[in-house]
C-alpha cells in the first residue's frame, strides 16, 4: 500500500534579509516545517501554489518554469508594510507588488490547472507570511517584534520549486530570474 501524499509544491521567490525572522516565528509556531535544508528559505514570497505535485511533474513543466524565470527581470522591492488577511495571517506587504503578481500571472497563465491559492480568493495579494493571529500574537504585537528588520531592501533574483511537507522541507529546484 502506497503512502498517502502528504506535502505539496510550491513555486516561491526567497527573501534571505527576513529569514532570520521568519525562521525564528515557524521555529517558535510550527517545528514541523522548519526545514534542515540550506537552501530551504522560510521567508519567501509564494509565486503559484498549490503547484503541480512532485510526481506528477515532468521534464516538460520544469522547462516552462525555467522559461518564465528566464523571462522575469530580477527586480528590488521594499518590505515595510504589516498587514492581516482576514484569515488572521499576519504578513508584509512588498512596494512594488507589481512585479510579483506579474510573475503569479504568467505562471498561472503556463498551468491554468494550478490557480493560486487553490482559487480561494478572489484577488491574489503578494505578501510574505510573518505570522497569524492567536491569543498571544496580534498584528501589533508583531509589528513590535519585526520592527527592528524593517524596512528590508530586498532584490528578487530567484524562483524556487519548493516541497512542504512536516518534517520534510526541501528546495526541488532553483532558477535564477533573468536567466543569468
Amino acid at each position: 500500500m502506497t503512502p498517502a501524499v502528504t506535502g505539496h509544491t510550491v513555486l516561491q521567490v526567497p527573501v534571505p534579509a527576513l529569514e532570520p525572522f521568519v525562521l525564528a516565528r515557524t521555529q517558535h509556531y510550527d517545528t514541523d516545517y522548519v526545514s534542515a535544508d540550506p537552501d530551504f528559505v522560510h521567508a519567501h514570497v509564494t509565486a503559484l501554489a498549490p503547484f503541480l505535485g512532485e510526481e506528477a511533474l515532468t521534464g516538460a513543466d520544469l522547462d516552462v518554469v525555467a522559461d518564465v524565470a528566464a523571462s522575469t527581470t530580477p527586480f528590488d522591492f521594499v518590505l515595510r508594510t504589516v498587514d492581516t488577511f482576514p484569515n488572521g495571517i499576519v504578513h508584509l506587504l512588498p512596494e512594488p507588488s507589481g512585479p510579483f503578481a506579474a510573475l503569479t500571472a504568467t505562471l498561472w497563465a503556463a498551468f491554468p490547472q494550478c490557480p493560486p491559492y487553490a482559487g480561494r480568493f478572489g484577488d491574489v495579494v503578494p505578501h510574505l507570511t510573518l505570522d497569524a493571529l492567536s491569543d498571544e500574537v496580534t498584528e501589533r504585537s508583531t509589528r513590535r517584534l519585526v520592527a527592528p528588520h524593517l524596512p528590508a531592501r530586498c532584490r528578487a533574483e530567484r524562483l524556487d520549486l519548493a516541497w512542504y511537507e512536516p518534517g520534510a522541507c526541501r528546495v526541488l529546484r532553483s532558477w535564477r530570474l533573468g536567466g543569468t
